[in-house]
C-alpha cells in the first residue's frame, strides 16, 4: 500500500477493509460491505458486512447508462460526442466544461449523465434498467423532489444492493447484459482504471451522496460511498462492490476513500 493509500485509509477507519469508527455522538450507525465474486466460477471469495441493503446507486448508475447509450448509439466512441456546458444547469465548477465519454466517467460528470437519460426518453430508459435487472428498477422518482429520468438513480427511487452490484457486473463481464458488442466494447473502454498489488488491474466507478432523510432532505453530514468494478490478473476474473455509509466531513469524498482502501485490500482478500 503506497503512504498516500494507507493515510487514506487510516483516516477513513478502514483497515483490510473493516469499517472501525465512525465519528461525532448522535451519527446514524454506520454501514459497511465488501463484497468479491469469482465470475468464473461465481463463488464469493470475500463477503463481509451488510451486502444486502440497497442504497442509491448514485455515479456507480454510469455503468449501465454508458452501456444503454452506446447500445442505443447516443454514444460513439470514447471521445464522441463531445457536450458543452450550459450554464442553466447550475452545476459545480468542476462540471463546467467540454466533456466526452471518457471525461464523463473519469471526472464523474452528472450533467453529462442527465443528457444521455433526456435523450432516451422515459421509456425506453424505463425499459433498459428492467431489462437490465438493475437494482429495483425503479426510476419513477420521489414525487416533489426528483425528478425520474434525470435523478432516479441520486438519492431517489432507484436502489441497490452491494450484492445486486456484484451480479450486475459479473453478468456485464460475462456479456449477459442484453446490448450489442459494440456497447460493451466501449464501455469497458471509458471505465477508469487502477493497478493494484501483485499484478492486478482494477476497473471501477465510483459513487458518493449525502443520505436522505424520510422528508427527503439531507441528513446531516451522512454520507455513502461506492466503489464498483471488476479487476482482472492474467486468466482470473472478479467483480466487485464496497459500500460504507457514514458521518463525513473531510474535503476528499467518501467514495476516493472507499475507492482507495479496495485497490489496496484486493490482492490479499482475493488469496
Amino acid at each position: 500500500m503506497t503512504q498516500t493509500l494507507y493515510r487514506s485509509a487510516l483516516f477513513f477507519g478502514l483497515v483490510s477493509g473493516v469499517c472501525l469508527s465512525f465519528g461525532a455522538a448522535g451519527a446514524a450507525e454506520p454501514v459497511h460491505c465488501t463484497v468479491i465474486l469469482d465470475v468464473a466460477s461465481r463463488q464469493a471469495l470475500h463477503r463481509e458486512g451488510d451486502c444486502d441493503k440497497a442504497y442509491a446507486p448514485q455515479s456507480t448508475f454510469k455503468f449501465p447508462l454508458a452501456i444503454m447509450g452506446y447500445d442505443t448509439g447516443i454514444l460513439k466512441d470514447a471521445t464522441t460526442p463531445r457536450w458543452d456546458y450550459k450554464a442553466e444547469w447550475k452545476r459545480p465548477k468542476r462540471e463546467q466544461q467540454s466533456v466526452d465519454p471518457t471525461i464523463w466517467e473519469k471526472d464523474s460528470i452528472v450533467w453529462y449523465s442527465q443528457e444521455i437519460t433526456r435523450k432516451l426518453g422515459k421509456q425506453k430508459f424505463a425499459e433498459y434498467v428492467k431489462e437490465f435487472e438493475y437494482g429495483n428498477a425503479d426510476v419513477k422518482g420521489v414525487p416533489g423532489h426528483t425528478d425520474g429520468l434525470t435523478e432516479s438513480w441520486l438519492m431517489s427511487s432507484l436502489k441497490i444492493s452491494p450484492d445486486q452490484q456484484v451480479d450486475f457486473m459479473r453478468r456485464f463481464v460475462s456479456g449477459k447484459i442484453p446490448a450489442s458488442k459494440q456497447a460493451y466494447d466501449n464501455t469497458k473502454a471509458i471505465i477508469p482504471q487502477f493497478t493494484a498489488a501483485d499484478g492486478w488491474l482494477i476497473h471501477g466507478k465510483t459513487g458518493s451522496g449525502r443520505i436522505r432523510n424520510k422528508v427527503g432532505k439531507t441528513d446531516g453530514n451522512n454520507w455513502l460511498g461506492w466503489f464498483v468494478g471488476w479487476a482482472e490478473k492474467g486468466d482470473q476474473r472478479v467483480v466487485f462492490a464496497t459500500l460504507n455509509v457514514r458521518e463525513w466531513t473531510t474535503k476528499e469524498p467518501i467514495s476516493f476513500a472507499t475507492r482507495d482502501a479496495l485497490i489496496a485490500d484486493l490482492p490479499k482478500l482475493v488469496k
